[in-house]
């Protein structure tokens, strides 16, 4: 069986949703949490200082393809979704599953339960992280309770870096430079940790990845295998995991909308295009960054390494001719 639990994102029409995209069942939101708006509230955190009540996002609950309710009380869906993760996995714990559970949380606007008022010493993200990491638990020890622990592989990651207008309420991508809707370090990079006992090795892996990956990964670990009939850009990282071999990966593109803005290769970062928005355009010269020595991509080297930037360059060049075009339905909406 498989189970979609959380924000979808990726198309709310009845024909996009989980259970038309091989998803068995599905229970969450069908896009983000800060959509609906009620059109005669003004303002933001931002610009007032002060989170409006979430009944003013008249954003839809479903099961499978049925509103359930709308709007969804954000204060307790972090809590419903991990009762609803947890149910799946008690209720399938005789055979092989598979649940993707994408929390509507950390993103603006932040909501907590009244159990987790207060519990960080960093407000309501704090508090809104804390939340999440009981939800983490109470994932594990489910799979735990029921022995499948030695079963299963679970895998916590996140799509984005943090959103650095909204602040406080936005996150911190630490010592990287950038933020989400950029193609920095900041808004790209993303905590990847694997957990699976006996069969994922304690300890930190160096190796590169990606999220495209993911598919490639967890079907060789399943022995299932990958679809032949489209190309599948992830590498198989299951050996990297089991045996901490090198990873397949050896690059990493960067896109900011349809726009190939920067190309890794190895440790090596070259920036082609402006860091942000969805239609970026070209930097007077291109930028290369060394990510071992500086990830926070402070010291260029381009000057240093014309033939390196070159390289990416023409691996760039070789990747976006592959890319078939499509009309762009965003930037004409929202201005360039």
């Amino acid at each position: 069986k498989t189970a979609m639990v959380g924000k979808w994102h990726m198309g709310h029409l009845p024909r996009h949703l989980p259970i038309t995209q091989g998803f068995d069942s599905y229970y969450g939101i069908p896009y983000s949490n800060d959509m609906d708006r009620d059109p005669s509230v003004k303002g933001n955190w931002v610009t007032t200082g002060k989170t409006s009540p979430w009944s003013v996002y008249k954003v839809p609950l479903l099961r499978n393809a049925e509103e359930i309710e709308r709007p969804v009380n954000q204060t307790t869906i972090t809590r419903r979704y991990t009762q609803e993760a947890v149910k799946f996995i008690k209720d399938n714990k005789e055979n092989p599953f598979f649940l993707y559970l994408a929390h509507s949380m950390p993103h603006i606007p932040l909501y907590r339960s009244k159990k987790f008022e207060g519990k960080s010493l960093n407000g309501i993200y704090g508090d809104v992280i804390s939340e999440i990491d009981w939800s983490v638990g109470q994932v594990l020890n489910t799979l735990r309770k029921q022995k499948l622990d030695k079963k299963t592989i679970v895998l916590f990651t996140s799509d984005n870096g943090p959103w650095e207008v909204f602040k406080t309420h936005g996150g911190s991508a630490g010592l990287l430079r950038g933020a989400k809707g950029g193609t920095r370090e900041g808004g790209m990079r993303e905590p990847a940790i694997f957990w699976g006992p006996g069969n994922v090795k304690p300890g930190v892996v160096q190796e590169m990845g990606s999220t495209l990956d993911v598919l490639p990964t967890f079907a060789s670990l399943a022995g299932v295998k990958s679809p032949d009939d489209r190309a599948i850009d992830g590498y198989d990282l299951s050996d990297v995991l089991l045996n901490r071999s090198k990873s397949p990966r050896k690059g990493i593109f960067y896109f900011g909308g349809a726009q190939l803005s920067a190309v890794r290769s190895g440790n090596y970062k070259a920036q082609f295009r402006e860091e942000n928005g969805i239609n970026p355009k070209p930097l007077a010269k291109p930028e290369l960054y060394h990510l071992g020595e500086d990830p926070s991509e402070k010291y260029d080297l381009a000057d240093k390494h014309p033939d390196i930037v070159e390289r990416l360059a023409k691996l760039g060049e070789k990747l976006q001719a592959s890319v078939k075009a499509v009309p762009d339905q965003l930037v004409p909406r929202i201005g360039k």
